[in-house]
């Protein structure tokens, strides 16, 4: 996927000057090793020039990553190390950072050999508080060659999202619709977190569509949208225009992007929408967030933040879906009950009128928008792809800013069930562990809006140090809870 950063990942060892300097050099070593059989050589850099041991080493290590292009750092205790030394470099390298440590080999080694990692690593943290020095540690931030290699692997998606976001641009469209004001938040976080934001009028979409009547493009992106909807081509007649529209999207995004390396887009689709350009938009909405560049509904601003995350977190397409309606108890008992392992309140479905990508979709059509057409000609709500999403794993999750202007989050594992829907729109079938508590005590407590990104798979560590990097406290990240463990506000005696 295009839209995204392709990281590389710079490795400094450190050295306490009273520890043997060997320990660092063949202890990098074994590490690079161990990272390139597993992992290749694309996202690492291993930093020759020096073990950091000093003020002056470590000016020189951080002069060489940057020029080797490294995008985010790994500080590497290969024994105790420096404390200022390694947190200064820390500090002056700007990128995400991470530190992890050296255990030791064995038990033959433990005079000459023995590096006490394990005791420098508490030192480095210290330091790093004393700094006001964000880096990411990992649970268990001490390990062989070959766990730290996994490490450093797993630290990939989450410096790849932290470069993202220093360097994303939002474009939204219009004001949040009437009766929406819970996509209305505060886009100060935004500034906060080092994401642009470009605001337009709808009327500044539609003269720039206007403007792009008869490109001499629109018959290949047409062409191309037939063969990607196949015998589900139930709308024909609406592909030029969709074709128009995307067509002034991308353009839009070329000659706004700025000095930003990657998009994101929030637009408007309801309640002009229709009737002046004359289609709804679902269906570009779902191509461009296939391409990499997340397209949020009804001008959710956050949403679309947290649809970019995700897609960086997992180099995949995602969505942005409705916590929408309950599962029928009737349908539950029929399709679900005693097949899979979630009682009704587990279950509930996911759903937006049109804007899930065709490839996570198990069949798709090109129909209109059943909830407009009820009030408005059917010709002009044209532009969904309408599916049962695909049966499997997927994480549910939101970034937020408060009214206030606080971040909050939530992250929650789950699965699509393959259960047939028997509804309309790009819809599935959810179950998430305990979600009728978490639904209540933290998706209702902590005042989240009803929109949710979806990852197709388990991200959910990932995001969750995604989230704290960036600044979002611990005890606003919510999560679906497992039966007996109280959520702070759920009441003990009920």
């Amino acid at each position: 996927m295009s839209n995204m950063p392709n990281i590389k990942i710079g490795v400094v060892a450190v050295s306490r000057d009273c520890f043997p300097e060997s320990l660092s050099v063949n202890r990098r070593k074994a590490l690079i090793d161990a990272y390139k059989a597993k992992y290749g050589e694309e996202h690492i850099y291993e930093c020759p020039i020096c073990i950091v041991e000093s003020e002056i080493h470590m000016v020189q290590a951080l002069e060489d990553v940057k020029a080797a292009g490294c995008d985010a750092l790994v500080v590497y205790l290969g024994n105790f190390g420096p404390e200022i030394a390694e947190t200064l470099l820390a500090k002056h390298f700007d990128g995400p950072k991470m530190f992890i440590a050296a255990a030791e080999e064995s038990g033959d080694s433990l005079m000459d050999g023995r590096g006490d990692a394990y005791c420098g690593m508490l030192n480095a943290s210290y330091n790093l508080k004393l700094r006001n020095v964000k880096a990411y540690i990992p649970e268990y931030p001490v390990g062989t060659a070959e766990e730290c290699a996994d490490m450093i692997h797993e630290f990939e998606p989450i410096a790849r999202a932290i470069v993202a976001l220093n360097s994303l641009k939002i474009i939204s469209f219009g004001p949040r619709p009437l009766n929406f004001l819970a996509c209305n938040a505060p886009i100060k976080q935004l500034y906060n977190l080092g994401v642009e934001i470009e605001e337009n009028s709808e009327l500044d979409l539609f003269e720039a569509f206007n403007k792009h009547e008869g490109d001499e493009r629109i018959p290949q992106i047409v062409a191309e949208m037939e063969k990607e909807l196949g015998a589900g081509n139930k709308k024909p007649e609406v592909l030029p225009k969709l074709a128009q529209y995307e067509l002034t999207l991308k353009d839009w995004v070329e000659e706004h992007r700025g000095y930003r390396k990657y998009i994101a887009i929030a637009g408007k689709c309801w309640p002009a929408f229709q009737t002046q350009f004359g289609f709804v938009p679902c269906y570009v909405n779902s191509r461009l967030t296939a391409q990499g560049i997340p397209v949020s509904c009804e001008v959710d601003i956050y949403g679309c933040l947290s649809e970019f995350i995700g897609t960086v977190v997992s180099e995949d397409t995602v969505t942005l879906l409705d916590i929408n309606n309950s599962v029928p108890a009737d349908m539950y008992k029929e399709d679900i009950e005693g097949k899979y392992p979630y009682t009704l309140k587990d279950t509930f479905m996911g759903f937006h009128c049109g804007n899930t990508a065709s490839s996570k979709l198990a069949f798709c059509e090109m129909r209109y928008q059943k909830i407009m057409a009820r009030s408005l000609p059917i010709e002009v709500t044209n532009g969904t792809l309408e599916g049962d999403i695909k049966p499997g794993d997927i994480t549910f999750f939101r970034l937020q800013s408060t009214a206030d202007c606080k971040l909050r989050a939530y992250i929650a594992h789950g699965e699509v069930l393959p259960v047939a829907t028997r509804s309309f729109g790009s819809i599935g079938i959810f179950a998430i562990p305990e979600m009728g508590r978490f639904y209540r005590h933290v998706l209702i407590e902590k005042n989240f809006p009803h929109h949710g990104a979806v990852a197709f798979g388990h991200y959910g560590k990932a995001l969750y140090e995604v989230f704290k990097y960036i600044g979002v406290p611990v005890e606003e990240i919510g999560y679906n809870q497992p039966a007996g463990d109280r959520y702070p506000t759920e009441n003990p005696f009920a």
